[in-house]
């Protein structure tokens, strides 16, 4: 675990998020913290041994305080645009992260050092809070790690390899959590729908695992606000 100096250990939302780690993830997921409003996901990711041919992967969930200047303190979580030429979920929204290579000492290391690949930021400013359960990914057939972190001291990012990366940005976690940003989606492949939370922010379309993940750990955290099931469909 990277804990650098003057990480902020005592700050609210660093404490919360250590706490998720401790207590878990349900992967299932809802459309809010109201009883009997649970929907399901159909074959959605489970934290079931994978099988042995799944490659490991991890991602890096990074939050941190929005740098404004000012008395403002609200939070920030760092996304990527994936490059439009990629063979995997092209275009799509996700977190840094990728495939654990043989070098990396584990999801932590792989999520760091794709990071610093994608991104460019300053790995010694993240505070490494944890590990939630991986997730199959099965059209890529990986099992992706999420690593929580918390951004202790923020630095600059941008887009490295314009072959990896369209965009390289930071997501209010106000503007996800506000339901008229919340939406229901949903791809069909050959009769079948398969439905993902989802947040339309700021034009851009967050959906499928990154929703997922961005959903169930928001609701771990006690954040959620209930949201009504708009359904958007996803070509694909």
């Amino acid at each position: 675990m990277t804990e650098p100096d003057g990480a902020g250990s005592t700050h609210p939302v660093r404490t919360a998020l250590d706490t998720l780690v401790r207590t878990g993830v349900d992967w299932g997921w809802r459309t809010g913290p109201v009883p009997g409003e649970r929907a399901t996901l159909p074959d959605r990711p489970t934290s079931r041994t994978p099988p042995a041919v799944s490659r490991p992967a991890a991602v890096l969930v990074l939050l941190g305080e929005r740098q404004t200047g000012g008395p403002d303190r609200a939070l920030d979580v760092l996304l990527v645009e994936r490059a439009a030429s990629l063979n995997h979920h092209p275009g799509q929204i996700a977190f840094p992260g990728g495939r654990l290579d043989p070098e990396d000492d584990g999801p932590v290391d792989a999520a760091l050092r794709e990071a610093v690949e994608e991104t460019g930021l300053d790995r010694s400013g993240v505070d490494v809070v944890g590990t939630l359960g991986g997730l199959p990914l099965p059209v890529s057939n990986h099992v992706v790690t999420p690593v929580l972190a918390w951004w202790a001291r923020p630095s600059a990012v941008g887009v490295v390899d314009a072959g990896e990366s369209a965009a390289v940005f930071k997501v209010s976690v106000d503007d996800l959590l506000d339901p008229a940003n919340r939406r229901l989606a949903r791809v069909s492949r050959g009769g079948r729908s398969l439905d993902s939370p989802a947040f339309l922010v700021d034009g851009r379309l967050v959906w499928g695992f990154t929703g997922i993940v961005l959903d169930r750990v928001l609701d771990g955290l006690g954040w959620t606000r209930p949201w009504e099931q708009r359904v958007l469909d996803v070509p694909v």
